[in-house]
């Protein structure tokens, strides 16, 4: 794991165009897909019916793509940290891809890239590129960029 630490929110006008990370492993269980699936209604059969799902295109479970989205915010805490600020937000994201899926039991890691940094309303707010790769795939599972407001 290797973690960016910023000392002030202004000090991220500076930093456009730097890599961040990557992130340690996280695995994606069928236990995690299972809940998210009861969280958000989505039960489709490719993410919660091991066995259908064997026989079906991806040999396997994989991870609902919101899932594989959410986990960019377990992550973003891993790629960056910024000191000396009262609160921060999120923003939303843009340009939300999803490139290839996540099969059941795939170890995922983050990198990320800070795209842009403009001051904002007492803040500065910052678009963060977070690229979610599982271990061994030859395309990202998911590409997002996610925009925070730090608050001095």
């Amino acid at each position: 794991m290797s973690t960016t630490l910023v000392n002030h929110p202004q000090d991220l006008l500076d930093m456009v165009g730097q890599q961040l990370g990557p992130t340690s492993a996280l695995t994606v269980t069928q236990e995690r897909i299972d809940q998210f699936a009861e969280a958000t209604g989505d039960h489709q059969w490719i993410h919660v019916d091991p066995v259908r799902a064997a026989e079906g295109p991806f040999g396997k479970t994989i991870a609902h793509g919101y899932l594989t989205l959410s986990l960019a915010n377990c992550f973003l805490p891993e790629l960056i940290r910024v000191d000396n600020v009262s609160m921060g937000v999120n923003y939303g994201t843009e340009k939300i891809r999803f490139p290839a899926p996540v099969p059941v039991e795939s170890r995922i890691s983050a990198t990320g890239e800070i795209v842009a940094v403009e001051e904002n309303k007492g803040g500065y707010k910052a678009t963060i590129r977070v690229t979610i790769g599982a271990e061994g795939a030859d395309r990202p599972a998911c590409i997002v960029d996610t925009i925070s407001i730090f608050y001095p």
